[in-house]
């Protein structure tokens, strides 16, 4: 349990790190922005309480919100991607599979995967764009940064994966 703990503080560290000091200032195209730090909220495991999931995922958008200077946008838009992660997880995996599973490549297999973090990042990016522009009128530039944040961000995602995977 102790090791499980600073492990995941140890992520924790890194995936905040990775996003403010490095993934920030990319803007791929004027639009796109990697969200890797998603990635640690799709990784909780089946056996993770509920109001653990929520503190982590707020924290940790709080966090990058301070670095940021995105006032609320990243805390809100994590705070209930882990509010809905556990559920949604839930339909990918059997009744009886184990409590401390994870999701992953190995676990999933590469198309539940792959719905599992594609529909997750697109409902993260689509709050997280609403929340910061507010505004519908600029429709276009809108769509633009959901779908270019979330390729860019399930890319890294696989790859991430396939790297731990060896």
């Amino acid at each position: 349990m102790t090791t499980d703990l600073l492990k995941r503080f140890g992520w924790f560290a890194v995936f905040l790190l990775v996003q403010v000091v490095l993934l920030q200032q990319v803007h791929l195209f004027g639009v796109a922005t990697p969200f890797l730090y998603v990635y640690f909220v799709l990784q909780f495991p089946r056996n993770l309480p509920k109001w653990s999931t929520l503190l982590w995922g707020f924290t940790l958008g709080l966090l990058v919100d301070i670095f940021s200077n995105t006032p609320g946008v990243a805390a809100a838009s994590l705070t209930l991607l882990t509010a809905i992660q556990p559920y949604y997880f839930g339909l990918f995996v059997s009744q009886d599979a184990p409590e401390d599973l994870r999701p992953s490549l190995k676990t999933m297999g590469f198309m539940k995967y792959g719905h599992y973090c594609g529909t997750m990042v697109l409902l993260y990016c689509v709050v997280f764009f609403s929340l910061e522009q507010f505004s519908f009128f600029h429709i276009l530039h809108w769509l633009m940064c959901v779908t270019g944040s979330m390729v860019i961000t399930l890319l890294l995602i696989y790859t991430f994966e396939l790297a731990k995977k060896k």
